[in-house]
């Protein structure tokens, strides 16, 4: 028993990052060497859907204590934080437009597909505001992370009018509770890591790379750009210090879980976690970041932006400068709304593919090739998402605490 006991404690005292790219490459040369083995794939469900049990939990208490025993000076962050989401979602978008303008991708559109998509804009936000206002207990077992926020905010605030100190509390130390049990959870992320990567390589292969590699090389270069250009330009200009040790940090630390979990939900206690060790305010990022996992998505407009446009280059559309700066908005706002629907930001391409009135039959076939290469695309705009709601979490607080 000793053994495994110092065993034990050898790995935990390793750093955790470490510990994961140790489980991917396992699971990688697992995945090559051996066929679809559910004892191991199940490694990787357990873990997300561990994740995904608790995070609700963790954001609902969390949001409403922070929000209970707020002192002033939040309100300028929560005004940058949410400028710095909106902002690199809208650039992400116009970067996957000009891309997609000097490199063309038209895809092989056959038999029709099927499926539903929200048929406008208008849809999709009326939606956003419906699940804002559905039972608080609902949400928290749905994961609608837009229901949760709303009301952890008002119960904050009732807890804080009302002066209740003592309940206040209570919440608090639930937090601390939650908190705890989800530290729990990520000591076991190589083991999840090793899972995932483990089914990926060994049901889906390399071959997706081969039959989409233009449409996915276009997808990931406009999230890389956004990522590793953009997001640090923003960055430098907001705090006039060098980005890149930070953007690092959360690539490292939060994107790597995020591109195998695929779920921004499974991402937020890693999130959290980052938050806190790098020292932030926890008043702060116990909200910032749960609201970057619903609004900061930047991944996403890329992925509307490119798959609508070549659907249109397909179809032999003119795409004209005003209809893409149009585009540009629509995906951005379109992104935020759709991040509670199942299948994300591809079930939003009919809805941008429909400023070019392309048929919505037309434009599910797009979204059909579009869950093809989402072990691809979806890890990469999850991992760019997630990564990014810690880095311009730690922005907006710096910049605020610089003036």
């Amino acid at each position: 028993m000793k053994p495994i006991i110092a065993i034990a404690k050898k790995w935990t005292s390793m750093s955790l990052v470490l510990r994961i790219l140790i489980g991917l490459v396992v699971g990688l040369v697992l995945g090559l060497l051996l066929p679809p083995v559910k004892p191991i794939a199940m490694l990787g469900q357990l873990f997300v859907g561990a994740l995904k049990a608790i995070a609700p939990v963790l954001v609902a208490v969390l949001v409403a204590s922070s929000v209970a025993k707020a002192g002033g000076g939040l309100g300028a962050r929560f005004r940058k934080v949410i400028a710095l989401y909106l902002l690199s979602s809208l650039l992400a978008a116009f970067v996957a437009v000009i891309a997609s303008d000097l490199f063309p991708v038209t895809l092989s559109l056959g038999s029709e597909a099927s499926g539903e998509a929200p048929g406008s804009l208008g849809d999709v936000l009326s939606g956003l505001f419906l699940r804002m206002v559905e039972n608080p207990i609902t949400s928290i077992v749905e994961a609608n992370y837009i229901g949760i926020l709303f009301w952890s905010v008002i119960i904050g605030l009732a807890l804080k009018h009302l002066a209740l100190e003592h309940t206040a509390q209570v919440v608090h130390d639930f937090a601390d509770v939650i908190s705890l049990v989800v530290k729990w959870v990520i000591q076991f992320a190589p083991f999840g890591i090793l899972g995932l990567v483990f089914s990926s390589v060994s049901e889906g292969g390399l071959d997706v790379f081969a039959t989409y590699g233009q449409l996915i090389m276009l997808l990931v270069g406009c999230m890389l750009f956004n990522s590793l250009v953009i997001n640090p330009l923003i960055g430098f200009l907001f705090t006039r210090r060098n980005p890149y040790p930070l953007l690092f940090t959360c690539l490292r630390e939060s994107g790597i879980s995020a591109f195998f979990t695929r779920s921004s939900a499974a991402n937020i206690p890693i999130n959290m976690n980052l938050c806190r060790r790098l020292g932030l305010d926890e008043d702060f990022y116990s909200v910032s970041i749960p609201l970057g996992a619903t609004v900061n998505m930047n991944g996403a407009a890329v992925t509307i932006s490119v798959m609508a446009l070549a659907v249109a280059h397909t179809m032999g559309v003119e795409v004209s400068f005003f209809t893409a700066v149009f585009l540009c908005i629509v995906s951005t706002l379109g992104a935020c709304g759709a991040s509670g629907v199942a299948g994300g930001s591809l079930l939003l391409v009919p809805m941008a593919c429909s400023l070019f009135g392309v048929s919505n039959d037309v434009a599910m076939q797009a979204v059909a090739i579009g869950f093809v290469i989402s072990v691809i695309q979806d890890s990469m705009e999850t991992a760019i998402n997630s990564s990014s709601d810690v880095f311009f979490t730690a922005i907006a607080e710096k910049k605020v605490c610089s003036v």
